[in-house]
């Protein structure tokens, strides 16, 4: 993997990565030519025990710009800068400009409640220069790419000394709330464990004491020696409607075996997970003939110098359907209390995605 780096000029960070050498000679576009000097900070939320970040200045973020300004776009126009330049180059990654948790963040407001400066990190993920593409219709390798990214990207901001968790996800569709459609993910990095792989890791924690084995890696097998719920199985990674799905279509996809973070990823684990992951974006589109929306969460080890042997990276994606031509919306009972309540049982949902046929093709 070869990567550049440049600087916008508002002082952004980009990075560009690409599997063939990058050309030199590119220059780090932006549209804004100023600093934005973002500074959120944290408030604790005393009765669930967590912290609440808050940055007003997100307010004025790009929101659903015209068709000639897309801070996304590939094409560099004079007029109307871009975020990534036009290149020899497959993936770019850049400092979010409205970023919910920065590593400059300081002096957060005296309160009722304890405060502090939110030192994180936010970036933005663009798989691809072309618009008109998604990550379900990249190549392999492009994919396997974007594996490795993560994993460069996970390993530079968790070398921060007070980044705990870094958290790469895509969210896709108009559905769910995207109004940038060029194919682009995010990371971001928090200054602890955020509250929902918090207690995953704590199941896997108590699991792995009491078994000697990564609880998501003895999941994985029971479903593979079921196959009733299995969507993809290779040599090394795998892809299953999990038998406790709290979401309609929910997919989980994982390596078969132990890994903690992308950056421990061996390549046939790499080349396989690529497989499976557009083996299910595939499907996905597939089973109603167009493009899917969906929530695509990845979860590794904290990066806090610690082995976690109990820790499995996998990614959880959440499709907002309950049926064919209704969405699925939280209700008081997920909201509220925090239970989830499934009217369609995920065999159901499985064989429904077991039904679309997918080739894989590395073009």
């Amino acid at each position: 993997m070869h990567s550049l780096e440049l600087t916008k000029p508002d002082g952004r960070r980009l990075t560009l990565y690409s599997s063939q050498p990058i050309p030199a000679g590119l220059s780090a576009p932006s549209p804004f030519p100023e600093p934005q000097h973002a500074n959120p900070h944290l408030r604790w939320h005393a009765l669930r025990g967590e912290w609440v970040t808050y940055a007003a200045y997100r307010q004025n973020r790009t929101y659903l710009p015209p068709p000639q300004y897309n801070p996304l776009a590939a094409t560099v126009d004079p007029a109307h800068p871009t975020e990534v330049p036009a290149g020899e180059y497959e993936i770019a990654v850049f400092d979010n400009r409205f970023p919910a948790l920065s590593l400059e963040a300081h002096s957060a407001p005296a309160l009722s409640v304890p405060s502090a400066p939110a030192n994180g990190h936010c970036e933005v993920v663009v798989f691809t220069q072309d618009a008109t593409a998604a990550l379900a219709s990249l190549a392999l390798s492009r994919i396997e790419l974007l594996l490795q990214v993560w994993g460069a990207r996970t390993e530079r901001i968790g070398a921060h000394g007070h980044i705990r968790y870094v958290l790469p996800f895509e969210n896709k569709g108009a559905e769910v709330g995207v109004t940038l459609h060029h194919p682009h993910g995010q990371i971001y990095a928090y200054p602890f464990v955020p509250p929902v792989p918090a207690r995953m890791l704590a199941q896997e924690r108590e699991y792995f004491l009491q078994h000697g084995s990564s609880l998501l890696c003895d999941m994985a097998r029971s479903e593979a020696a079921d196959g009733q719920r299995v969507l993809y199985e290779g040599e090394f990674a795998i892809a299953f409607v999990p038998a406790c799905a709290r979401y309609p279509y929910e997919v989980w996809v994982m390596p078969s075996e132990p890994c903690k973070d992308f950056a421990a990823l061996t390549l046939p684990q790499r080349e396989d997970l690529a497989r499976a992951l557009k083996t299910v974006l595939l499907k996905y589109d597939g089973l109603w003939d167009r493009p899917f929306p969906y929530l695509m969460t990845w979860y590794q080890a904290p990066t806090d110098g610690e082995p976690h042997p109990e820790t499995q990276l996998h990614a959880q994606l959440l499709p907002p359907y309950r049926t064919r031509d209704r969405l699925k919306y939280l209700a008081g009972t997920e909201l509220g209390a925090g239970m989830f309540a499934m009217d369609v049982l995920p065999e159901t949902t499985a064989y429904d995605l077991q039904q679309v046929a997918v080739e894989l093709e590395d073009a």
